[in-house]
């Protein structure tokens, strides 16, 4: 059996520079039917929202290093106010480094390894079902989701990643599609095959890939779907997610 909440009321956030947003807007919305809507980079009052999405893209043009001016904007505030009183964040990609440059994440994210952009399918293993978007899923479960970016190589300090799988705050890990922890699996080479993080409370999560690219089968995979049901209280993943193949 699952237990089901009340479909949550969304914002994604839309910074100078975001274009993952009305991809964002589209799954959770069209796809999921959620009520959402835009939040524009200069909001300071969220107001009865129960998701701020952080999407992709390059939020001021990723100038100086990436989501260096997004943190500087009224809408960070906000969202660190929303995060404080168990809101819950999501950042996806550029987002995800948004957060870490906030300080609502640890550790950053920093250029891939090998220097160029990866645009490509990875495998990310489910580490923890502890957070408002992965309880739908099973621990060790894989999902099939696209990837892309230029800076998404997760990094922190020695004590900072032994804290985090510590406190079961690795969400994510790039995996092959056996499961295995392999380099040619990692895509940017992430410290720990990290592929997303939580905060200690667990309502703030970040991560490279894209669950909105993946929400629909015919876009190759489905798998993204475990991330929204998960946001209803589902806690037991459906049959057809981490199953999709292309």
């Amino acid at each position: 059996m699952s237990h089901r909440l009340a479909a949550p009321r969304v914002g994604v956030v839309q910074f100078p520079g975001s274009n993952c947003d009305f991809d964002a807007m589209h799954a959770l919305g069209e796809v999921m039917g959620f009520p959402t809507r835009l939040v524009w980079h200069g909001e300071d009052d969220l107001g009865d929202l129960d998701l701020i999405v952080l999407p992709g893209g390059f939020a001021y043009g990723d100038y100086l290093r990436t989501g260096a001016i997004a943190r500087c904007s009224p809408v960070l505030d906000a969202v660190a106010r929303h995060a404080e009183r168990g809101g819950l964040v999501l950042g996806i990609c550029n987002g995800f480094q948004v957060l870490c440059e906030a300080g609502l994440l640890p550790g950053a994210l920093l250029r891939n390894a090998r220097q160029q952009f990866v645009s490509d399918w990875v495998w990310m293993r489910v580490e923890s079902v502890e957070t408002s978007v992965t309880r739908a899923a099973r621990v060790g479960q894989m999902l099939r989701i696209p990837v892309a970016h230029g800076e998404g190589c997760y990094f922190a300090d020695a004590e900072t990643l032994d804290a985090l799988e510590q406190n079961g705050q690795v969400v994510f890990r790039y995996c092959d599609a056996a499961g295995m922890l392999t380099p040619a699996a990692n895509p940017n080479g992430s410290l720990r095959h990290i592929a997303g993080i939580c905060n200690a409370a667990r309502n703030v999560v970040g991560l490279m890939p894209h669950p909105e690219r993946a929400s629909e089968a015919v876009l190759g995979s489905a798998d993204g779907r475990v991330l929204w049901r998960s946001l209803l209280g589902e806690t037991i993943a459906p049959a057809d997610v981490g199953a999709t193949r292309a």
